[in-house]
This record gives structure tokens, C-alpha cells and sequence, in this order.
């Protein structure tokens, strides 16, 4: 049986996490990052008490917007404010909260399963 996932060129599989960084689509990234199915993009927020509209904005101006954001806070579990939830969800995007390694999972099944989804992710 073959485990490997089939993906269209392109697609963004992240392949590592640790060490301050990722390895997506065979590109090492240093710092936290921007995933999306076909781009992957250094973001600048640094732990999730900075992530705010602002640091989101690539999200909200994608096209085809994202129907699904999964944030990676990191080592541990955080909230989104109730409020940046609200503006996301008003601009029809769904938002998971988890930690940097389950994001990263996840993103890569709804990535096989062709979903329009993107995540913020937190280096750790």
C-alpha cells in the first residue's frame, strides 16, 4: 500500500517543523510562516500575543479566500481573541486554533483532500 500522499505540482506540503522553522515543499524557512496550497510565505509575527488583524491581512486578501485558517500558536494552546475571531469569521474565514505540530498535520490532509485552506504557523 503507498502512503504517499499524490499532490499537483506546487502544493505546499509542509514536511518539518522545529528548530525555529519548517521545511515546506522542499524550501527550509527560518521563522514562523504563511501556508497556503500553492504559496508559503515568512510572516513576521513571532508569538501569538502579536498575531492581530494586521499580521492576518495576507489571509483575508487571498483569492480564493481561505474557507478554513489554522493557527499553530506555538508549543502550546492559545485563544484567538474573541474579536479577531469575529472579524475573520465575517469575512467567511473558519478559524482552528492548536498547537504548531497538529496544525501542520492537519493542514496536510485538508491539503490532499484539495480544500481551500491556509495556516498561520508559529516557528517552534
Amino acid at each position: 500500500m503507498d502512503l504517499n500522499p499524490r499532490l499537483a505540482p506546487g502544493r505546499q506540503l509542509i514536511q518539518a517543523y522545529g528548530d525555529g522553522g519548517f521545511v515546506i515543499a522542499g524550501q527550509r524557512w527560518l521563522g514562523s510562516v504563511l501556508v497556503f496550497p500553492e504559496t508559503t510565505q515568512a510572516w513576521g509575527c513571532a508569538d501569538i500575543d502579536s498575531l492581530g488583524l494586521d499580521s492576518l491581512a495576507p489571509i483575508i486578501a487571498a483569492a480564493p479566500i481561505p474557507e478554513l485558517l489554522l493557527v499553530g500558536c506555538g508549543s502550546l494552546l492559545r485563544p484567538l481573541p474573541p474579536t479577531l475571531r469575529a472579524t475573520l469569521a465575517a469575512a467567511g474565514i473558519r478559524v482552528e486554533t492548536m498547537d504548531t505540530g497538529a496544525a501542520c498535520r492537519t493542514f496536510n490532509v485538508l491539503l490532499t483532500e484539495e480544500r481551500r485552506v491556509a495556516a498561520a504557523l508559529l516557528a517552534v
